[in-house]
């Protein structure tokens, strides 16, 4: 079974796994609240797949603080 968007083209976006759950799980909270999709008719019936559709479609990305840049510039 193949799932869709695939995890590598969700890591042309987003690099680190970790990043990649954690915006999804939030982004499909917010769906499950009554959100309104930021793509037209997305493929997927759980908000999950649609909170990942949204990040292969660069709707939903996120930003590093300039607190954690210096920490990870310095190690």
């Amino acid at each position: 079974m193949m799932l869709e968007p695939s995890i590598d083209s969700l890591q042309k976006k987003i690099k680190s796994k970790y990043t990649l759950v954690t915006l999804s799980a939030r982004r499909a909270r917010e769906l499950k609240q009554g959100s309104a999709p930021m793509i037209e008719n997305p493929s997927s019936f759980q908000q999950v797949g649609v909170a990942l559709e949204e990040i292969r479609d660069g709707k939903l990305g996120y930003e590093e603080s300039d607190e954690i840049q210096a920490r990870t510039e310095t190690t």
